[in-house]
């Protein structure tokens, strides 16, 4: 039999072809979604902070939530680590069991968790701490079954130090954690928080410094403060491997109603696939919030 020969340059180009023939996204050389829409792959998850004080205040369990995304049609969910009993400790694995057992019994996918680490500080022996809670959470999710672990830079300490400075840093820190993530095979999901990374460019240049590809963007679509949030998310949105689908975003300092139109527009143009987390904030019955967000995005993917 003769078998034909391939250099990589034709298997690249053959592959790529292969994926926009399938409605796929293609991946260029630099691990960046190339923009091929995607109308068929998007489905819709719950972010477990819309129900962030019933949970704090254990008026509801994580069960009740995996109970309410079940009943109205959400297929996915992620569950931060702040709501396992023990945070910021490991919960113990009798509960990750329990939790990973009744997501799937239930039909639902487990996303990303996350935790509340802040790697802004300079003192290198606080941001080791720092990074043990991040791993130490990447091995939950990688218990739970969860592909990906939702990260901040850090909440800005009230050390003075340039930007560029301190973002060295943090991407150092980052990239180490992306290393421990790929031996468990999770991936850092580094959400825009309005924190340190403010701007788009800034998200950017952030994400190229620490520059693993085990790294990728959890697209807050409520945490970019400027005249056109859209442009930013969309100039962002290559970088995504997962989103926070707020129920609004912000010109400027001003809250607004998410257009959900452009959203999407701009997901499916971005050549993403996969969940769509939602998210409520703010005052009002996380229930029926939740529901009334979840019925406008199905009504737009359809």
């Amino acid at each position: 039999m003769a078998y034909m020969k391939l250099n990589r340059r034709s298997f690249a180009r053959n592959i790529a072809m292969a994926g926009i023939a399938a409605g796929m996204p293609v991946i260029n050389s630099d691990g960046i979604r190339a923009a091929v829409p995607s109308n068929d792959y998007l489905k819709i998850s719950l972010n477990a902070f819309s129900f962030n004080d019933l949970l704090l205040a254990r008026k509801i369990t994580i069960d009740d939530v995996l109970d309410f995304c079940a009943r109205i049609g959400i297929e996915g969910v992620d569950l931060t680590g702040y709501y396992f009993p023990g945070y910021p400790e490991p919960p113990a694995d009798d509960y990750i069991y329990h939790v990973k057992k009744k997501a799937f019994r239930l039909g639902l996918d487990l996303g990303c968790t996350g935790v509340r680490n802040d790697f802004t500080w300079a003192d290198p022996e606080k941001r080791k701490l720092e990074k043990k809670l991040v791993k130490d959470w990447i091995v939950v999710a990688q218990k739970l079954g969860a592909p990906g672990l939702r990260i901040f830079a850090g909440t800005l300490s009230k050390e003075v130090h340039p930007w560029d400075e301190r973002a060295k840093w943090i991407a150092e820190d980052i990239h180490e954690c992306a290393e421990f993530g790929k031996q468990h095979g999770v991936m850092l999901a580094y959400q825009n928080h309005f924190d340190f990374a403010k701007t788009a460019a800034e998200v950017e240049k952030l994400l190229k410094m620490i520059d693993h590809e085990w790294v990728g963007l959890m697209l807050d679509i409520g945490s970019y403060h400027s005249s056109d949030p859209y442009k930013d998310i969309a100039y962002t949105s290559k970088y995504a491997i997962t989103w926070q689908m707020k129920e609004k975003v912000f010109i400027n300092d001003n809250q607004i109603e998410s257009d959900y139109d452009k959203i999407i527009d701009i997901v499916r143009k971005s050549g993403y696939r996969g969940y769509l987390p939602l998210e409520t904030l703010g005052d009002g019955d996380p229930y029926k919030k939740v529901e009334e967000l979840y019925n406008k995005v199905k009504l737009i993917l359809r």
